[in-house]
């Protein structure tokens, strides 16, 4: 499985960007789908996760209620809305594949994308 990330960029805080994650291979929607993130100088950490079928997800407690994560299968895409962003958000966004069915940790993930930089600045 290749990943490619988009959608990033430069915003300020209070604002929204939509991330997503392209996948090639037909046996996308067999997988567990991640965001993780990482700001200079700190270790890579779990942002959002979604099931295969899109009906389990999981969030850390520093984007829930302001970030959402959903997935079209037929479009072999992930998607990460992120609103009311703060600068705290700076930092590279990944996607990531596991094939376990729930996972929130780096090393349960197979595959990863690029990453996109993520800016939040006045």
């Amino acid at each position: 499985v290749q990943l490619q990330a988009s959608g990033g960029g430069l915003v300020q805080p209070g604002g929204s960007l939509r991330l997503s994650c392209a996948a090639s291979g037909r046996t996308f929607s067999m997988y567990t789908m991640g965001w993780f993130r990482q700001a200079p100088g700190k270790e890579r950490e779990f942002v959002q996760a979604i099931s295969w079928s899109g009906g389990t997800t999981d969030y850390s407690d520093f984007v829930k209620g302001r970030f959402t994560g959903s997935r079209d299968n037929a479009k072999n895409t992930v998607y990460l809305q992120m609103n009311t962003l703060k600068p705290e958000d700076t930092a590279v966004y990944y996607c990531a594949a596991s094939n376990r069915i729930r996972a929130t940790r780096p090393y349960e993930y197979l595959y990863w994308g690029q990453g996109t930089q993520v800016t939040v600045s006045s």
